[in-house]
């Protein structure tokens, strides 16, 4: 088995799924991919049962509705961790936002740290034809979290990542309650919280070019509410 399990939830990712995994595979041969689908309406999960009925590095944990981002990724930490041999969990995303290209430079500098995000805020990190508003709430939601958090990361909300099996085992997972993009910010947080250590590699941001973006106001008031708490809650303590 693989040493490597790399997470990519979907919904209604139909268009893109076939070509990212084939990418995936190409560019990470050595390591497994687990594809979290939320019962997609435009047939996701069923791509994705025959994809993996050819490839047996290629699985799939179907989850029965629509349930956030967060959500996705706890189930497919669990499912990893129940897996012994699995020691680096990767997050990406299927619509071909994150370049496969890039994750061994991820890999790699996951031998010296815990978390190790593909981030856009760095030195050589960059993004490629997003709209000024995009741009703005990243980087104004980042920044939010970096300071009242007192992150030591310039991209929080970034989804392209590679953790340690350290790092998930230090987590409770059942605690997290975050669904959306806060997720992200609220696994840097505990892990920055624990001592662990976090490394940015720059990375390239490509906006998707099919399908439809999952992002919404409803996320993004999320986000601000819960990193808002978390702020006050840490200057009590």
């Amino acid at each position: 088995m693989s040493q490597t399990l790399v997470i990519v939830p979907t919904y209604n990712e139909a268009e893109n799924l076939e070509d990212f995994v084939g990418r995936l595979r190409a560019c990470a041969a050595d390591a497994d991919v687990l594809i979290v689908d939320d019962s997609s309406p435009d047939g996701t999960g069923d791509l994705a049962d025959r994809l993996a009925s050819t490839d047996p590095a290629v699985h799939v944990l179907h989850r029965p509705s629509k349930d956030g981002l967060g959500m996705a990724y706890r189930a497919g930490f669990t499912w990893g961790l129940e897996r012994a041999d699995y020691t680096r969990f990767v997050e990406m995303d299927a619509d071909g936002s994150h370049d496969p290209a890039e994750l061994r430079r991820l890999r790699n500098a996951a031998h010296t740290a815990d978390l190790v995000i593909g981030s856009r805020w760095v030195p050589g990190g960059r993004v490629v034809e997003w709209p000024w508003f995009r741009r703005f709430i990243s980087r104004a939601g980042t920044t939010y979290a970096r300071l009242l958090l007192r992150l030591p990361v310039r991209d929080a909300t970034a989804g392209f990542r590679v953790l340690s099996r350290r790092a998930l085992e230090s987590l409770d997972l059942d605690t997290i309650a975050s669904h959306g993009y806060c997720f992200q910010i609220d696994v840097t947080r505990r892990l920055h919280r624990a001592g662990l250590t976090i490394r940015e590699v720059p990375v390239t941001f490509v906006e998707r070019r099919l399908g439809t973006s999952k992002m919404t106001l409803g996320i993004v008031a999320e986000a601000l509410w819960r990193v808002t708490l978390w702020g006050i809650a840490s200057r009590r303590r």
